[in-house]
């Protein structure tokens, strides 16, 4: 069973670590919310019958959620001012990153993790389903309205979503 888990937070950690940040949106969060995830899937192990993937990220979404709810939504200090080295004008880039991640993250956090495991994670609505935790049709409703909600985002009608793949 160890070396089963060890191979497993081996394999998938810098994967959950990013489906995290896409539903946190800080990388100090997302890798406590992974090590959260893996404790309580640590504890659980022997039970996880298959794949264990849709149980670590239903645990992920889960606890995003319950802390979600808790967080402070005020500003967050920074030590310094970030310095680029690249001589580029990356404004117009960066601004509409800003945009669409401040538009994802108006969404709540179920739209939110439903965005971000179809879109960014590539799951299928099915297996969103399993790692939310609710039926197909839950997730097809809540993908619409968190699209529905985006689409009139007036900040994201004007952007270069060329720009923001890149």
């Amino acid at each position: 069973m160890d070396e089963e888990f060890a191979a497993y937070v081996a394999q998938r950690h810098l994967r959950l670590c990013r489906m995290a940040y896409l539903l946190a949106r800080d990388w100090g969060t997302a890798e406590d919310l992974v090590q959260t995830a893996l404790a309580k899937a640590w504890v659980a192990w022997r039970r996880i019958e298959g794949n264990p993937d849709p149980y670590v990220y239903r645990i992920i979404v889960n606890t995003h959620a319950s802390w979600w709810r808790r967080r402070w939504r005020r500003e967050v200090p920074a030590e310094s001012v970030p310095e680029t080295a690249d001589t580029r004008d990356r404004a117009a880039e960066v601004d509409d990153r800003t945009a669409l991640w401040s538009a994802i993250g108006t969404l709540s956090p179920r739209q939110r993790a439903v965005i971000v495991l179809h879109y960014f994670e590539g799951r299928t609505l099915t297996q969103v389903a399993d790692i939310v935790g609710c039926s197909l049709g839950a997730v097809k409703s809540q993908l619409s309205r968190a699209l529905t909600r985006l689409r009139v985002d007036p900040d994201i009608q004007t952007m270069n979503l060329e720009r923001v793949q890149r």
